[in-house]
């Protein structure tokens, strides 16, 4: 058996290609979803296990982590995969749906670290890689919610970065732009035109992922252009709002997951 990595969101999307990835790289790969079945076909694939488990809910996440760790009592990687998306401005979005992002996209990661760390302290050196998004540098007004939970997610992984590694734990973020997956249908969401050549497929993103933690690059765009981008945003903020206030953002609907 090789070394051991948790991914959650791991049953399709982004996270399937990503145990996929770790898996041909040597990893033995626990993924971590909501649903059942896919969980079991993507780990029956791969040679991997599964567990059952809603990231939102820290006291699941806990009991989960606390099961794998009788198995695994040192993991070498959590891949902070599992997202929803949020197709709607804070205006228009339901309460309990812009909740519900938040506790997905940013406190599922937040939990999901926190249980597993002492798996991770074991397996020193080790590593956290954050799948987090272009919108958690970029906010676009169609997505406020979304790009809301990424801006945390994106904040929560740079204080790790500085943080872990003093415990032998590397921290990797992946800022991604529009992925194509069933839970991101990027090609009918996003407005037809040049802008769709952008898509990347989620395989991409799982070769970003093997080669961050081979090379140790701690943070990384795909595609590479999103991060000027998010630059211009951070220097220019008034700049910006005018130029997306006067389009009203449409046509960017910059989600992963």
């Amino acid at each position: 058996m090789g070394r051991v990595a948790v991914v959650t969101g791991g049953s399709s999307g982004i996270g399937a290609e990503i145990a996929r990835a770790l898996a041909r790289d040597g990893w033995h790969c626990i993924l971590l979803a909501r649903g059942d079945e896919r969980l079991h076909k993507v780990a029956a694939e791969i040679g991997g296990e599964y567990a059952v488990c809603d990231v939102r809910d820290r006291e699941a996440v806990e009991r989960t982590a606390e099961e794998l760790r009788e198995r695994h009592p040192a993991i070498g990687l959590l891949v902070n995969n599992a997202g929803i998306p949020g197709r709607s401005g804070f205006l228009e979005m339901a309460p309990e749906q812009i909740e519900d992002v938040l506790r997905t996209n940013y406190l599922g990661s937040v939990w999901c670290l926190r249980a597993f760390l002492p798996a991770l302290e074991a397996g020193a050196p080790s590593a956290v890689v954050n799948n987090v998004s272009v919108e958690g540098a970029v906010a676009f007004p169609p997505v406020g919610p979304y790009a809301a939970s990424k801006h945390a997610q994106l904040a929560f992984s740079r204080a790790l970065a500085a943080q872990l590694p003093s415990r032998g734990i590397r921290v990797h973020t992946v800022n991604a732009g529009w992925v194509e997956t069933e839970g991101f249908p990027q090609r009918t969401t996003l407005r037809p035109g040049p802008l769709h050549r952008a898509i990347v497929e989620p395989e991409a993103v799982a070769r970003l992922v093997v080669r961050m933690l081979e090379r140790n690059r701690r943070e990384a765009f795909i595609p590479w252009w999103f991060r000027p981008v998010a630059v211009a945003q951070a220097v220019w903020p008034g700049l910006f709002a005018r130029v997306l206030a006067r389009g009203g953002g449409r046509g960017f609907r910059v989600e992963d997951g």
